[in-house]
């Protein structure tokens, strides 16, 4: 394996500890919320419905000035801290700009979210959406800084400290107000905003408007690209009470859905913590010879990883459905559909770098908005008949909608000799060992997970056998 694999390896194993690590962390306050608001209450319902509003508008306030500040610090045309300022500028104006009219029109936004009662809940994660827009930058440069530990702890910080102030008022005080999730949010929120003042100070602060016009050139079909992707992954829990027949039971409809696809986020961790690391690693190493083997090394190992998750989540589902409380476990048959759909996801993630690394971002956009106009549509059409089943082949659709428009476009614009071949032949090794493990009837729980184990360790033999000791190979295919 090659030194600038094994640096993207390592880094993304440290980014692992504030996204894989972190998240599973995180995932303490499933069963906590699940158990304190019981299904029927629509409880967790309203938190998956406001969190989902939240990434939508963390999107929008970002404006993909993060993928910008890389491009252009990485570009060598201007001075990195002067990209830096300027980004930096131009997102909190925007965000601050945000909460000043948000809070000025808070009752009638809330009116109508359907939270006329709880304007607050509206208006508290407003504030924190706009600080996590604020943080994207500074978290942006401690990647180009290549300060992968220093991230990781904020990261941490927020985690832990939003896990022992739930734990405070859901356990030891047996709260069971849905408004005290938001506010312990925005108080993690305003202590890392605390934490971050170092990558606040200490340079002198410039809006060079002729750079912020190149950046904002370069980055609003991110910001397309970006809205479409994030209602790609959000826009069902959005849409879902507006459609379903029945407003009350849409809520705890909802809440059991967005329950169930919280086990599934396994894959999603993954792929962020090798977005994270792969990000700047692309940008840095476009110059280099043999860039595009290692890109198509790299995305051959991400698969195999997706795919090892997969498998390790559905052989071992029998342990995780108690990560949500038993009134919410009939939503657990997404799962499958949903993991899919994200590894879809981390694969239009690595593809889309083509058209960022040849400066056409626009085609991002197009790619993005087909990929959700087929989400949206399947959600609209079929969520009155088929409930949240609908919202999970809708994600499924619209993201390999999406991959192959990448894929076969970017085969032209910038080719890369992706190993097909070996590709293909770990996603039927996968869906082979998971057919095995499914089909065979096991009443025995502990024989049950024994057998399934061994699948899993025959699929991860397979590829370390292939890819780590006998040092296979060169893409063969495109």
């Amino acid at each position: 394996m090659s030194s600038s694999l094994k640096s993207l390896f390592k880094d993304t194993a440290i980014y692992g500890v504030s996204s894989i690590v972190g998240r599973f962390l995180n995932y303490l306050l499933v069963p906590l919320y699940t158990i304190a608001m019981p299904a029927s209450s629509g409880g967790y319902g309203v938190v998956t419905n406001i969190y989902a509003w939240v990434a939508l508008m963390l999107v929008m306030l970002t404006c993909g000035m993060e993928t910008g500040f890389f491009r252009f610090a990485n570009k060598g045309d201007d001075e990195p801290m002067r990209v830096y300022s300027t980004a930096l500028l131009s997102v909190s104006i925007g965000s601050l700009a945000f909460v000043a009219l948000g809070l000025l029109l808070l009752q009638p936004i809330a009116g109508w979210l359907g939270y006329a009662e709880h304007p607050w809940y509206v208006g508290m994660m407003m504030i924190v959406v706009a600080m996590d827009a604020i943080q994207s930058i500074p978290f942006a440069y401690l990647r180009y800084r290549q300060r992968p530990i220093r991230f990781a702890a904020l990261k941490l910080l927020f985690i832990v400290l939003n896990i022992a102030l739930n734990l405070l008022y859901f356990v030891v005080l047996q709260g069971s107000d849905v408004g005290y999730a938001f506010l312990i949010n925005l108080i993690c929120t305003g202590t890392v905003m605390l934490c971050m003042i170092p990558e606040l100070r200490g340079f002198a602060y410039v809006l060079d408007r002729a750079l912020l016009r190149r950046l904002f050139t370069y980055s609003f079909p991110l910001l397309i690209l970006g809205l479409a992707g994030i209602l790609n992954q959000v826009a069902d829990k959005i849409i879902f009470p507006f459609v379903y027949p029945d407003e009350a039971e849409g809520i705890v409809q909802l809440g059991i859905y967005g329950a169930a696809v919280k086990v599934a986020m396994i894959m999603a961790m993954l792929t962020q913590a090798f977005r994270y690391a792969y990000e700047p690693f692309v940008f840095g190493r476009s110059k280099e010879k043999e860039s595009r083997d290692m890109y198509a090394r790299a995305m051959k190992f991400f698969i195999i990883f997706t795919l090892l998750a997969f498998l390790a989540v559905m052989f071992y589902m029998d342990i995780l459905k108690y990560l949500i409380g038993s009134g919410y476990r009939d939503g657990l048959r997404v799962v499958p559909i949903v993991m899919m759909a994200e590894i879809f996801m981390g694969i239009y993630f690595n593809l889309s770098f083509w058209y960022k690394l040849i400066d056409q971002t626009r085609w991002g956009a197009y790619f993005s908005l087909a990929g959700c106009a087929v989400l949206i549509a399947v959600n609209v059409l079929f969520i009155p008949r088929f409930g949240y089943m609908a919202c999970a082949w809708a994600g499924f659709a619209g993201y390999g909608v999406a991959m192959l428009l990448s894929y076969f476009v970017g085969q032209k614009k910038y080719p890369i000799r992706y190993d097909l071949k070996a590709i293909g032949g770990y996603v039927l090794l996968a869906a082979a060992l998971y057919v095995a493990g499914e089909v065979l009837p096991i009443d025995n729980f502990y024989l049950r997970l024994g057998y399934r184990t061994l699948l899993l360790l025959l699929f991860a033999g397979v590829a370390v056998k292939r890819e780590l000791l006998t040092g296979t190979h060169r893409p063969k295919a495109v």
